[in-house]
């Protein structure tokens, strides 16, 4: 058994009938802060690591960052969505679809050219979903809300 895998068992033990309450109780929506405040958190780990050299902060944010993204996985899974399978297959799908010039046959001369090919590639998967973007200015706000919040209760 992979570390993975032990933490997708850990994540669904605590969800489960005789886990933990607080967990039990999460949704997508009621983990949106930690979400948020997980990601800034890395931001810092980041930033310790380019100033000191020390890694110790960003290897523990980056843990904490994936348990937000397998607490989503597994609450998606509770409620028929989709799987932690599904969520690491589309992501390596895409990544192999965004880098023809790795994968296949485009070659491609330098990081600019890389950019632009991302950039058609996304553009050519979003057609016909061009409305979600609506839905991002709205995020950011939350986002923003979100991190003064927690800028609040921390004191900053």
């Amino acid at each position: 058994m992979t570390e993975f895998e032990k933490l997708e068992e850990i994540i669904a033990r605590l969800r489960g009938v005789d886990g933990c309450p607080w967990d039990r109780e999460q949704t997508h929506e009621s983990l949106k802060p930690a979400c948020i405040e997980e990601a800034a958190e890395v931001i810092c780990g980041i930033d310790i690591l380019t100033d000191t050299g020390n890694a110790d902060n960003l290897k523990e944010e980056l843990g904490d960052l994936l348990l937000q993204v397998v607490m989503h996985a597994r609450i998606a899974e509770e409620e028929g969505l989709f799987t932690m399978d599904d969520v690491i297959r589309g992501l390596s799908e895409k990544m192999v679809r965004r880098h023809p010039h790795v994968f296949g046959e485009k070659e491609l001369s330098g990081s600019e050219e890389v950019l632009e090919s991302w950039a058609q590639i996304k553009e050519q998967e979003k057609q016909g979903k061009e409305w979600m973007e609506s839905y991002l200015p709205e995020a950011f706000t939350q986002a923003q809300a979100l991190i003064d919040k927690a800028r609040e209760r921390k004191g900053l």
